[in-house]
């Protein structure tokens, strides 16, 4: 299992509600469920109000990963998709029915890479 939290780099009360996400998934989640912090809208660096730094130092907090994305633009949206999966795979040792005999992230390819302009990663 995992879940995605996911900010709007350009409203600051986005970012603050991740406490807040993040405090209901430390109580109702399943122990263990992978998550993964994303800030979104990376393509509208002239409108940003929340600095990467910041998303950085939290997810550090949490022990999570982090990625600045765009879906408008499809920016490190398949890469940060991918990241949650591996880390899925890894901790369930790679098995799930049927797959035994596969390594952890057997069946993952990497993303096709047309578009070569990316937001930075944290």
């Amino acid at each position: 299992m995992g879940i995605i939290l996911v900010y709007d780099i350009t409203d600051e009360k986005s970012f603050e509600n991740i406490q807040n996400w993040m405090k209901s998934i430390k109580e109702n989640a399943s122990a263990g469920v992978e998550r993964l912090l994303l800030g979104n809208k990376c393509d509208m660096e002239a409108k940003r109000k929340v600095q990467k730094e910041r998303a950085v130092k939290l997810a550090r907090e949490h022990g999570i990963r982090f990625f600045e994305t765009s879906a408008k633009s499809s920016t490190n949206v398949d890469e940060a998709f991918s990241s949650l999966a591996r880390d899925i795979l890894h901790k369930s040792g790679g098995r799930r029915p049927g797959n035994s005999h596969k390594a952890p992230g057997a069946d993952l390819t990497p993303c096709d890479k047309k578009n070569t302009s990316k937001c930075s990663l944290g």
